[in-house]
């Protein structure tokens, strides 16, 4: 099974559009659609299972992005040479989520090497959940690139919703929340926050060894290395 890319119901369930996030004021007619689509699904997970998407960066690198629109839980992975199973990056749901996985400068990088001279396309769109913008970014240059990758996937004549990188934003922008980025000698990259914020810095990469930050690391040099200008 594949991911129905151009089709606005599936772009409203994966961004929690329908559960009054950003865009859910667009939604218009989809929202009963969505109601019907999905208003009875049971309670037993193990009914659902989740569409998994691979992204090849090259060298034997990938992310993996695990979606499930019936429990409303998307998961990204990383795989490198020498792992078996993914390891965890971040995930995002409507309850204990944790999406802010990487550096915009990371997650462009990474879909440069994996679209080519598609970019910005489906692997921006569908990623830019997992990374979120600091003080250091172009944000103006970010947001452009994300509704150049969403509009990529647009329906020709279609006018209805779709997700825009203003929605993206609404969730991700991070400017002025007191969070600092701090490196070690291996170029392993975590965060923290400080203080009260408007919007809470979500991540397991906050100096954790649950962050597979030497896989990260490994994954980043082989994009740096084939992204295509």
């Amino acid at each position: 099974m594949t991911l129905p890319l151009h089709d606005p119901l599936f772009w409203a369930r994966y961004t929690f559009a329908y559960d009054g996030e950003a865009g859910f004021e667009r939604l218009g007619d989809l929202a009963d659609q969505l109601d019907d689509e999905f208003g009875d699904l049971g309670d037993d997970d193990e009914d659902f299972e989740g569409v998994e998407v691979e992204f090849d960066v090259g060298g034997g690198c990938r992310l993996v992005l695990d979606v499930c629109l019936e429990l409303d839980h998307h998961e990204l992975g990383i795989l490198v040479p020498g792992l078996s199973e993914p390891a965890q990056l971040g995930w995002d749901d409507t309850a204990e989520w944790h999406p802010h996985t990487l550096r915009w400068f990371e997650l462009e990088s990474i879909c440069r090497a994996i679209d080519g001279e598609r970019h910005p396309g489906a692997a921006l769109a569908l990623l830019c959940r997992f990374a979120a913008v600091f003080e250091d970014d172009d944000v103006e240059a970010a947001a452009a690139a994300v509704d150049t990758a969403y509009a990529s996937l647009r329906p020709e004549g279609w006018t209805g919703y779709w997700p825009t990188a203003g929605d993206w934003l609404a969730r991700n922008d991070l400017r002025g929340q007191n969070v600092t980025w701090h490196a070690n000698d291996a170029g392993h990259r975590w965060a923290r926050q400080s203080g009260d914020n408007n919007v809470d810095f979500y991540s397991i990469r906050q100096g954790s060894d649950k962050f597979p930050h030497a896989e990260l690391r490994t994954l980043l040099n082989e994009a740096w290395q084939r992204r295509s200008f």
